[in-house]
């Protein structure tokens, strides 16, 4: 992951507000783009940005440099994308302009973007990994594809999800983020091997289907996975417990550690 840079996931058609405009110049942007938010320019060089909430109670003949906030936060095109994923979320700032050493504006980073460089890639890794364990546990050649299936059809193998994670999983479907669930495919139902809190995030945000790697097994072999589906009496989705976010395992370590400190 450290490899990945901020040039690599930032967007380089940025939307842009001239430092010399005025207010009205800035809500007819926002109208426009539907954005909330912009990196102020004086030519070709960032001199500030302005938001949305800036330009509350302001009369619209107001000049921007008299708005926009000049205290910037910024990024490198080089920079790690792990350093402004921390920048981004320990500052709370949504974007961040993206700057040459000429203080030119070249680019921007979102919380979005950040958190798409977080989740790519994963879903292969998991997939081989687990091929590789049917491989050596069963001696069968599984057959990998990749397709959209109905979340209905799914049956799950974990009986609990945490309420917390969910809501960051409702989040990435909502912005079109979300890695491929990992199913293996029995008749017409798939078991459920990875994604039990995509599935029910989907369920919740009533979307139907899911994008998905599908592995393909002898039918005559049953695995262990459906062995565990029986024991937890899971046959779909609504058979999973949902839990809040103080039952959450790493809360209560938490809670344990400073109580017994």
């Amino acid at each position: 992951m450290d490899k990945k840079k901020v040039r690599d996931y930032m967007t380089y058609d940025v939307v842009t507000v001239d430092f010399h405009g005025t207010a009205r110049d800035v809500l007819e942007t926002i109208k426009r783009t539907n954005h909330d938010g912009f990196p102020v320019v004086n030519g070709d060089r960032v001199v500030g940005y302005i938001s949305a909430r800036d330009l509350l109670f302001i009369p619209p003949t107001t000049p921007v440099e008299r708005l926009m906030s000049r205290h910037l936060i910024v990024a490198d095109p080089e920079m790690s994308i792990n350093d402004a994923a921390r920048v981004i979320f320990r500052s709370g700032i949504q974007k961040l302009p993206v700057i040459d050493d000429m203080n030119r504006l070249v680019g921007i980073i979102s919380n979005s973007d950040v958190i798409r460089s977080q989740i790519e890639h994963v879903s292969p890794e998991k997939v081989f990994k687990f091929i590789e364990t049917l491989r050596k546990l069963y001696g069968i050649e599984p057959v990998l594809n990749r397709d959209m299936v109905s979340i209905e059809s799914l049956l799950p193998t974990q009986a609990k999800i945490y309420e917390d994670e969910l809501e960051g999983r409702m989040y990435e479907l909502k912005k079109g983020l979300a890695e491929p669930l990992i199913v293996v495919k029995r008749a017409n139902r798939y078991i459920l091997v990875d994604g039990h809190h995509r599935a029910i995030a989907a369920k919740r945000l009533a979307i139907k289907d899911l994008e998905a790697y599908i592995i393909e097994v002898d039918p005559n072999v049953e695995l262990g996975i459906e062995r565990t589906a029986r024991a937890l009496n899971l046959s779909n989705l609504d058979d999973i417990k949902v839990l809040d976010y103080a039952r959450h395992p790493l809360v209560a370590l938490t809670h344990r550690l400073v109580k017994n400190a």
